[in-house]
Formats: C-alpha cells, structure tokens, sequence
C-alpha cells in the first residue's frame, strides 16, 4: 500500500467529475481522478450518445415511414446492423476509453483506475488491480459517483439474464419481443427504438408513462406508442419473473403472465453512498443522495457534483455543478447554483421537453397558478407538418410574480422548442414581456405565443 499526498481527489470521472478535475489540473493543481468504469461516465457510452444515435435511427424509419401520406412511396426495410456498427465504431470506440483517460493526463490530472472511497477525512483510499493506494488531500475531494440502474427487489428477477440500459445499447441484434420494465425516459426511449425496428414491445409502468412530468405528456405519449403497436399497460406491478432458458415470463400482480425474448429492467437509477464510505465524513451511507449548499460543498474539504446531489441524473446538471465545485475549490464564489430552470428532454417522437416546475410541483409549493396550453395540430407548423405532428405547449406561470415558473414543449422538436422556454423561467422574463415578443411564423416557437395568449 502506497500512500501520498496531492491537491485533489476526483472520485468518478463522469463528465462533470472530468471537466472538474481538468479545470482544477490546468489551474496548476495537482489532481488524482479516480475511475472504476470508464471516463466519461455513463453519458457517451451507454446513455446519451448511444442512444441517442439509436433514436436517429429509428426515428429515420418512422419519417420513411410518412412519405406515402406527403410525398409518394417509400419502401422501409429495417437493419440493426448500422446502428450496431455506429454506436461502437463513432460512439464508445468498443467501450475503449483510452482517448478520455488521455484527454485528461494531457489537461494535467492524472488517473487511477479502481474504486475510491473516503477512509477518513481528506483521504480517498483507491483498491485497483496492482493494489491499494491512499492519497490524502491538501485541498479537498471531489465525489462525483454517477449512478447505476436501479434493479427493484422482484422474487426471480436476479437470477434472469435481464437487460440494464448498459446492455441493450450493445446488442447487435434486436429481439423479437421485449418486455420493458419502467415507465420513464428510458424505458419510453427504449421502447420505441425497439419496437421501431421490429421488435414485440410490452411496457409494463407502475404508475403512468413519465410520472415526473405533466400528465398530458405521459398520455400523449401513451397514445402514440400504442398507435405503433406498443402494448403500454400502466397501473400494474411485476410479482415475479422466471427465464426457461429462451424467453422471459412475468407475472403481475393482476394474475396474468407476460412473455417475451428479453427483459429490460429500466426502473430509475441508484448510487451507493455506503461503497463511497461517506460515513468517514459523519454523512448517512444509507441516504439515496448527498445534500449541498450553493457552492457545491457536502461537508468541510468534500463537494459532491452530479446524480448524486439529488438536482437530476442529467450530464448537463452535473457539468453545471463541476464547474461551480471546481471555482469554488479556487477561491472564485460569485456563482451559487440554482435550480429553478432544470431542463430535461426525453427523446421520443414526439420528445418531450420540460423545464422548471410542473403544475402540481407549482401548487404544492404554494403558488397562486395559472395554467394554458396550446397543440402544435392546431399551429400553422404543426398544420404543415401534418402526420408526426404531435404535441403541444403547456405553461405555468406564478399570477403573483407575472412569471413563468415552469413550461413543457412537447412536438417533433420539443428539445429545440424548450430553449426559449427555459430562458424565460430562468431569467424571469415577465409574462407581459413574452407576449410582446416577435415569433417567427410558420415556426413551432409560435405555439408559445399561442399558448401566451391563452394565459391572458
């Protein structure tokens, strides 16, 4: 066992661990990051990235798909392989990290790769492959952890080859059917990929599609996936699962069997605070997340970046936090975070692109609320659009203040939509204000200011 002393210890090397540690190192700090898994996180390997090539894909066929209701024919013959090729070739570089981890020494940090937790306070002890390691900081750590798939406790389901999102972004096939366990942006996601290229789909949720975010958004949702041939049965909890060798069965609490070819298990996301050893610094190892201030910081000497603070498992919440973390390690404080404007896409067709509060998050908190919504059908945009066209604009504005404290776009670019929405509840942009705005015709922007008027 090695022990030496060293400005900082990065603890998880996501995106925001990275961008921290190499804005501490290019400072002139001497950085260790510490990674088990590979650098970057779970974003350009197994979640944003990939997916996200998946979904251009599959939403290429459903667009080939409307060509004989606008402009013709067209003949669609759905192949795996490109996709398959793409994510490892352009994506993950085979779940290489090789030109992260480079990227990273040449910023000036340098990496260890193992698993860190804090053995006292300024300590980060590392166990890798040649052994253990012990570094003590002079200046602080850092804990940016990510998280894993959460797999609930369900009798059987441990001892299946059930899918995590880690797994089916690597398949090089897809199954013939699939069961989804879930209901949230990666089950959705997922699920309609699949489906979209031939695959059986069958949504089990507990609750109702997107429980996080406005109920219209989830129906709407629903309504579209059961139009492609998605069975989304909402409201049911899974008792047991069983695998034979060659498919899948579950079993809900109705008393009826759902079969297929493959299980994926996407039913939210978890971080082990216990393997982190946040005990050492008096913090609850049993806690789902670690609580901090304005600044980033959990405790004397320790900040906490990403899914694990609890603000959402999004890599632009945790780049937003590594670099208040890493300013704050520096000596600049004159930026404290703020969460009142998060926002969050889910990329179905339609996507559905929220920021702010909910409806029900705004009257829970106490706010005098008005809402208004307006369907991009009903746009001149959405009008020309025609088929693929679903969604709306739904706003919520505190009556007291005159602002908007939350709003969802939800079309064929509700991500893209979301921007302007986003600035208006970050920069408290008065209500007035935004209806006297100019809004560029035909575009799906204009259904804010249709959705505006409504709130008159």
């Amino acid at each position: 066992m090695t022990v030496e002393t060293v400005d900082v210890v990065v603890v998880g090397l996501g995106p925001g661990g990275e961008a921290a540690g190499t804005r501490l190192a290019t400072n002139g700090l001497s950085v260790v990051g510490v990674e088990g898994r590979l650098v970057g996180g779970e974003c350009p390997y197994y979640a944003c990235v990939p997916t996200k090539m998946m979904i251009r894909a599959a939403n290429s066929l459903a667009e080939a798909g409307r060509v004989t209701e606008l402009a013709g024919s067209a003949t669609v013959r759905p192949n795996w392989g490109p996709v398959a090729t793409r994510i490892r070739a352009e994506a993950t570089d085979n779940w290489d990290d090789t030109v992260a981890v480079e990227r990273f020494e040449r910023a000036g940090g340098r990496f260890v790769r193992g698993w860190g937790r804090i053995s006292a306070p300024g300590e980060v002890t590392v166990d890798t492959l040649e052994g253990t390691q012990v570094f003590r900081t002079r200046r602080g750590i850092v804990l940016n952890p990510g998280s894993d798939p959460a797999v609930p406790p369900v009798p059987g389901l441990a001892k299946t080859p059930f899918w995590t999102n880690r797994d089916a972004v690597a398949v090089t096939a897809v199954p013939k059917s699939l069961i989804v366990l879930g209901g949230g942006p990666v089950a959705s996601e997922f699920a309609q990929v699949f489906s979209r290229f031939g695959s059986s789909v069958t949504m089990l949720v507990r609750s109702r599609l997107l429980s996080s975010e406005e109920p219209e958004a989830g129906q709407l949702l629903a309504e579209v996936l059961a139009a492609e041939g998605i069975t989304v049965r909402t409201g049911v909890s899974t008792t047991k699962v069983d695998h034979d060798g060659h498919r899948f069965s579950v079993w809900l609490d109705s008393g009826e069997t759902e079969h297929a070819e493959h299980l994926l298990v996407a039913t939210g996301r978890r971080t082990d605070l216990a393997a982190l050893g946040v005990g050492a610094i008096g913090l609850d190892e049993q806690a789902a997340t670690i609580a901090v201030d304005a600044h980033m910081r959990a405790t004397d000497g320790v900040w906490a970046i990403g899914d694990v603070t609890g603000q959402g498992a999004f890599t632009h919440m945790s780049m937003y936090q590594a670099r208040i973390a890493a300013n704050d390690i520096l000596g600049d404080t004159s930026e404290s975070a703020l969460y009142r404007a998060v926002p969050r896409v889910t990329f179905t067709d339609p996507e559905v692109g929220s920021v702010g509060l909910t409806e029900a998050g705004a009257r829970a908190a106490g706010l005098s609320v008005r809402v208004a919504m307006s369907h991009i059908p009903s746009s001149a945009r959405g009008w020309i659009h025609k088929t693929g066209n679903e969604g709306f604009i739904k706003l919520v504005e505190d009556v007291d203040r005159g602002v908007l404290v939350g709003a969802t776009s939800v079309g064929p670019t509700g991500g893209e939509t979301l921007g302007a929405l986003a600035v208006a509840v970050h920069a408290q942009v008065p209500v007035q204000s935004l209806r006297e705005m100019i809004y560029a015709y035909p575009t799906f922007n204009r259904a804010i200011e249709d959705a505006l008027q409504s709130l008159a």
